[in-house]
């Protein structure tokens, strides 16, 4: 009886096994997003302090691109970045990202994303963009990519970049000025 559950375990785990070597083939797109449910704090406050963030906070510069719609409570605004791959030799090179910061408000709170990642592959050449799944999958084709691990090395770098973004973004929000009184309603010290 042991037997046969055993070699049943072990080709369920086989037929399994292919649908996992095919998720690993096309990995995710580097994106962070969240929806943030606020109470009271209105369309218009939330519009202007992630405006204020994108103005004077975002730090993934030079930044371009800063589109602001107060009307429809949105912001949106591209960063740069950078990744490090490595040569052949083990020696570090910069290689430039693009990423667009978006911010919708709206009554019941907001929601943000950072994503659209793209690379500038030749920093002699700035205007020339290509999107980040197509630098990764030329990452993947180099012969020396077996050694240097390219792919998975700037994949996890935009995602901590896009990760770290969200984070300090989502830290400015929080930290909004209390409004009103602070501390147990009604007592008296």
């Amino acid at each position: 009886m042991k037997k046969v559950l055993l070699g049943l375990l072990v080709s369920g785990m086989l037929a399994l096994a292919p649908g996992v070597w095919a998720q690993a083939d096309a990995p995710a797109p580097i994106e962070y997003s969240e929806r943030v449910p606020s109470e009271g704090a209105g369309k218009t406050a939330l519009y202007r302090r992630a405006l204020d963030w994108t103005q004077n906070k975002f730090t993934y510069g030079p930044k371009s691109g800063l589109k602001a719609e107060e009307g429809a409570g949105a912001v949106r605004v591209t960063g740069t970045g950078k990744v490090k791959k490595v040569d052949g030799k083990g020696k570090e090179q910069d290689v430039t990202v693009l990423f667009d910061f978006v911010f919708r408000a709206n009554d019941n709170g907001y929601e943000y994303s950072v994503g659209s990642f793209r690379v500038v592959p030749d920093p002699k050449q700035p205007a020339q963009v290509i999107s980040f799944d197509e630098y990764r999958s030329e990452l993947r084709a180099d012969k020396a990519n077996d050694r240097t691990h390219n792919d998975r090395r700037v994949t996890a770098q935009a995602n901590s970049l896009a990760s770290e973004a969200a984070m300090s973004f989502r830290s400015y929000m929080n930290s909004t000025p209390a409004e009103g009184q602070v501390g147990v309603a009604g007592g008296e010290n």
